[in-house]
């Protein structure tokens, strides 16, 4: 299986999406501080993956969701939690 995953740095609340074949073990990786782009904005923890069984449907996901369209769609999505963090946060 290939994972399409958004993870969120509970530092700053900023979102990554990325694709990988072992989720666990990425994200592992991104809170131990081994990735140069995600290591100042750790620790990290997924808040949204999708399964896929073709490698190439995996990456045409990753570069939707990183287009502002698929942005969008990805808010939508995960309305109920973004909704619920803000309040809880406010």
């Amino acid at each position: 299986m290939f994972y399409v995953y958004v993870i969120e740095s509970s530092k700053n609340n900023s979102l990554y999406i990325g694709y990988i074949n072992d989720l666990i073990k990425r994200i592992k990786e991104y809170n131990q501080g081994l990735n140069f782009s995600t290591k100042p904005h750790k620790p990290w923890k997924c808040i949204y993956y999708e399964a896929c069984l073709n490698e190439n449907d995996t990456k045409r996901r990753e570069k939707y969701l990183k287009t502002t369209q698929g942005n969008r769609l990805l808010k939508r999505r995960l309305k109920e939690y973004f909704y619920l963090k803000k309040n809880l946060i406010n």
